[in-house]
């Protein structure tokens, strides 16, 4: 069982099942609703995952997309696509030991900054992992 939660103790939530598509994400739109160069993520099934105290607020930050935040401290916990309804992206350093689920490539690349140097040898990916062939762009060996 994976627990974590938001910076103020406000918001509490646990994560069942196996993480997948652990990533950090160089997307504008992350990038600007968390003011960090990139954001470590990582997803579980929908059916998997649950607040087990307080709840977040909720921000569409696209036509698709909606993120949750905790509404007294900021902390953005969550992101849910209307296109994968069965999942849930949680913030990997929201987690209560974010070194346990270390990421494991790099997407939407063609976003990051350029004065980020990537030096971890991870996978990395213009965009998606589903958007690309089943080989990185550079990086690692690894496939997605």
């Amino acid at each position: 069982m994976l627990t974590g939660g938001c910076f103020c103790g406000r918001i509490r939530y646990e994560a069942a099942g196996t993480p997948f598509h652990e990533t950090n994400c160089h997307c504008s739109i992350c990038r600007r609703t968390t003011g960090a160069p990139f954001v470590t993520w990582f997803s579980v099934p929908r059916s998997q995952f649950r607040f087990v105290c307080g709840e977040p607020t909720r921000f569409k930050s696209t036509a698709k997309g909606t993120r949750g935040f905790c509404p007294q401290c900021g902390t953005q916990l969550s992101f849910e696509h209307d296109d994968f309804a069965s999942e849930i992206d949680i913030t990997t350093c929201s987690l209560d030991d974010p070194g346990a689920l270390p990421p494991k490539d790099h997407t939407r690349t063609s976003s990051k900054l350029n004065w980020v140097q990537l030096a971890d040898r991870l996978p990395e990916y213009q965009e998606s992992r589903q958007e690309e062939s089943l080989y990185p762009v550079s990086g690692g060996t690894d496939g997605p």
